[in-house]
């Protein structure tokens, strides 16, 4: 079979993306572009650059497939799925530059929305991530995925998982010790008690043991992949294995609006909000999607939110064992006693997962950043800037609430931050980190503090372009995401296995939230 379809929709899509950069670089949207923020604008750059690259690859390789002859193999289907891969990107860089910003001006137009604070679209979450997902989903609901971009938007969960192993460059071992130890105990807390409730309500709604055992593991770890790694061990037959995957997306499609949503009405910080959604929502995709859409223009939240999730698929092995004796217990057959569990694992564990540990372990050797990095930053005191140094107005303000800190060893990184009129070390920097964030000296002398503390931070030029890699990455694959999500594939829910879902992912979504505002601050 011949994949790639003689279609000028790629051709056509190349000019598209050479229109915007030529219209941005000649200056004649300008005036559009001050309407959409003037100098707060935040795409300016990106404008400028990425649509004439992509432009470029998008109108050659559209002229080949609508000139050129095409034959069967493996080259082929690749080269069927450029159509859709840039389908899906023009898409993104539309809703990016374009309609969210938009969406943000008819909002702040609107005025804030009574006692909360907020304009409508930053309550609501309408961003280029959300947006981008409704567009997606409006496009496969009401008009179709064209059959020349079919083989792309398959191609599009690429991009989330390649955006998952990219995070791995991200990470320090202190941040991941941190938060690698509070994901453990939440998760090992949160999955074990949603597999064991799943089980628990389908022995009492009468549903077959490989049905409650393929929901168990679906609602439990980690949504698609979790249900396919415990399919064969609790021998689940084709149906039961659709109404899980329905059910997770019914559940997980929801969260995706509404945990953002709840989250900024909680004023929730990316350390909260990435726990509460790393926990709580089922799918790796969905995850991304709302930690996105909380925060949509940094990578902050995504990044608690991928740790936590990953901690979960880590779990997966022991869920499927736990299921392998629970079924061969309920059913006592020598079928499925034979099943061969630890060759299941390990065809059907995450491969993403195994990459993201790979690139953290580089990560670690100072490969991408100084090894002892920090949120993607590294402390270096020898490159601030005459402008980030304390003034003597900023000295003035510390010294007058310098008796307020009590513990010695704040007294004296202060002591020295005072005298040298930047953070002398990387010790000093997170003693001062932490006074900051005690609030002991009042609001003004903490702003001085923080301020102190972003000098001696700095971003190395490699993360940030993976910063900038992973954002486009996510952004792609969210809105191919949407365009996967039918009202046809939710429908197939199904009555017990909708309603038992319903209740588990409920309950964990609501304690989870609790335990999140009452134990996880944001200084951790």
């Amino acid at each position: 079979m011949v994949y790639t379809k003689k279609s000028p929709a790629l051709l056509i899509i190349g000019v598209i993306m050479l229109a915007i950069w030529g219209l941005a670089e000649s200056g004649m949207l300008a005036s559009y572009i001050d309407h959409l923020g003037g100098k707060k604008y935040k795409y300016g750059g990106e404008i400028a650059t990425i649509p004439l690259y992509f432009g470029v690859v998008a109108t050659l390789v559209g002229l080949w497939q609508l000139f050129g002859s095409h034959k069967e193999g493996h080259w082929d289907y690749y080269s069927s799925s450029i159509a859709g891969g840039m389908f899906i990107l023009l898409i993104a860089m539309l809703v990016r530059w374009f309609i969210a910003p938009e969406v943000a001006v008819w909002s702040m137009s609107m005025g804030k929305i009574g006692d909360t604070g907020k304009y409508i679209h930053k309550l609501l979450g309408l961003n280029y991530v959300v947006m981008g997902i409704v567009t997606g989903i409006i496009i496969v609901n009401v008009f179709r995925v064209p059959s020349w971009a079919e083989n792309g938007v398959r191609l599009s969960r690429l991009g989330l998982k390649t955006g998952v192993i990219l995070l791995g460059t991200l990470y320090s071992a202190a941040e991941l010790k941190n938060l690698g130890g509070l994901s453990i105990i939440m998760i090992g807390f949160f999955v074990l008690g949603s597999v064991g409730l799943v089980l628990w309500l389908g022995a009492r709604r009468n549903i077959p043991n490989s049905m409650g055992g393929v929901l168990s593991a679906g609602m439990g770890v980690c949504g698609v992949s979790a249900t396919v790694a415990a399919a064969p061990v609790v021998q689940a037959k084709s149906v039961e294995i659709a109404y899980t995957i329905g059910t997770i997306l019914l559940w997980g499609v929801g969260c995706m609006f509404i945990f953002p949503i709840v989250g900024h009405l909680f004023d929730m910080g990316p350390v909260q909000f990435g726990a509460w959604a790393g926990t709580g929502i089922l799918n790796s995709a969905q995850v991304a999607g709302a930690a996105l859409a909380f925060q949509p223009d940094g990578i902050e939240t995504l990044k608690v939110a991928e740790i936590f999730n990953i901690t979960r698929v880590l779990v997966l092995p022991i869920i499927v064992i736990w299921l392998a004796v629970w079924y061969v217990q309920r059913e006592g057959t020598a079928d499925t006693a034979s099943v061969n569990v630890g060759r299941v694992i390990f065809e059907k564990f995450p491969v993403f997962v195994l990459g993201f540990i790979l690139m953290f372990a580089l990560s670690t050797t100072g490969i991408f950043a100084p090894p002892n990095h920090y949120k993607g930053k590294y402390f270096d005191n020898t490159k601030v800037k005459a402008s980030k140094i304390l003034t003597d107005e900023q000295i003035a303000v510390l010294q007058t609430n310098a008796d307020k800190v009590q513990r010695d060893d704040r007294k004296a990184a202060l002591a020295r931050l005072m005298e040298g009129r930047k953070v002398a070390s990387i010790e000093d920097d997170t003693t001062l980190r932490g006074l900051a964030n005690s609030k002991v000296m009042g609001k003004k002398a903490g702003k001085i503090l923080k301020k102190a503390h972003k000098a001696v931070r700095h971003t190395a030029k490699k993360v940030k372009a993976f910063r900038q890699w992973i954002t486009w990455l996510f952004a792609f694959g969210l809105v191919g995401l949407g365009m996967q999500i039918t009202i046809r594939s939710m429908k197939q829910a199904g009555g017990q296995p909708a309603v038992i879902g319903g209740i588990v992912g409920l309950i964990k979504a609501v304690a989870s939230l609790v335990v999140v505002l009452l134990l996880i601050s944001e200084t951790i």
